[in-house]
């Protein structure tokens, strides 16, 4: 077939680029070796899975019933190419839910639990400084400067004349990430959480530059994480097995609290400092907190409404 007449079939540019391209997937890297690992039928039914993956929309504009397909097709891929299996959901917001958190300084004693559980919970790469959560350290007397701030501090913790603060995505409501991603990979969801298709990453890091409170993460190298170690629940925008050359970041743990749990940087918390709900719910602690104390949000002058609240008792 000609480039003629495969542009001028009625077909979309997605098509095309199929026509073109078919049986490049399946000739480069999953053609059948003497040393290969897979059968043979094994790795036809890997490189028709692959090949499909590829081609499939952007989860933002998928019907329920792809949906459905590309979270079935991923645990199948995992499957064939691990041996084991996952549980990959697409469960969407649910309704009258409008996510908040809120960060008490006076609470954090710098244990950095919260960092741990949030590693091991969303399959974050081991080899690298990928962590969502950071635990900053302060001297007292500096407010909250921080330039001045230790972010990789080994002392014994609480130190003295310290204190402690944490920062990760903050779900803004007005998000800047969002509005500079030039394909769509990232956008805020009806409950508030931000989120990234992976899959539609560019890796251009224009969010990265774009968002203020150092919230996203890039891969600079193919994440690792031991199989043994790997967090089996996954959701599709959330802590499912990342790629090198994408954007990550904090999704409040969807695949908990779209289950109606905290996140595990909440739960795993030693001193109660980090508390977690919905906004729209007013027999709700994050709400009680928000009308009781005095709480404040950072860089709030740049108009881009974070659902993240510190405070102090």
């Amino acid at each position: 077939m000609t480039w003629h007449q495969i542009t001028t079939e009625k077909s979309d540019r997605r098509d095309a680029i199929k026509k073109l391209t078919a049986g490049l997937i399946a000739g480069v890297g999953l053609a059948s070796t003497s040393c290969s690992v897979f059968s043979d039928d094994q790795e036809k039914e890997i490189s028709q899975l692959t090949w499909d993956e590829f081609f499939k929309k952007n989860y933002k504009i998928m019907s329920d019933e792809e949906r459905i397909q590309t979270v079935q097709r991923l645990e199948a891929l995992y499957e064939k190419k691990t041996g084991n299996t996952i549980n990959m959901s697409h469960q969407g917001p649910i309704e009258d839910v409008l996510f908040g958190y809120a960060f008490n300084i006076s609470k954090c004693q710098g244990y950095m639990d919260c960092v741990n559980a949030c590693i091991e919970e969303n399959n974050q790469d081991r080899n690298s400084e990928m962590q969502y959560i950071r635990i900053h350290q302060i001297e007292k007397g500096h407010g909250f400067n921080f330039e001045k701030a230790d972010d990789n501090y080994t002392n014994q913790v609480p130190a003295e004349n310290h204190f402690y603060i944490g920062t990760q995505c903050f779900h803004c409501e007005n998000p800047p990430c969002v509005n500079v991603c030039p394909t769509e990979a990232t956008w805020k969801e009806k409950d508030g959480i931000v989120v990234v298709d992976y899959d539609w990453c560019i890796g251009c890091r224009y969010c990265l530059a774009s968002c203020p409170y150092d919230g996203r993460r890039f891969n600079w190298s193919q994440p690792h994480v031991p199989e043994d170690e790997v967090n089996k629940n996954q959701h599709y925008l959330g802590n499912r097995m990342r790629k090198k050359g994408v954007m990550e970041k904090c999704t409040f743990c969807i695949q908990r609290s779209r289950n109606g749990n905290n996140p595990a940087c909440v739960e795993a918390c030693p001193t109660g400092a980090r508390k977690f709900g919905n906004l729209l719910d007013p027999k709700s602690e994050i709400r009680w907190i928000l009308e009781n104390k005095k709480v404040f949000r950072l860089k709030e002058d740049l108009g881009t409404e974070p659902k993240f609240w510190y405070y102090m008792d």
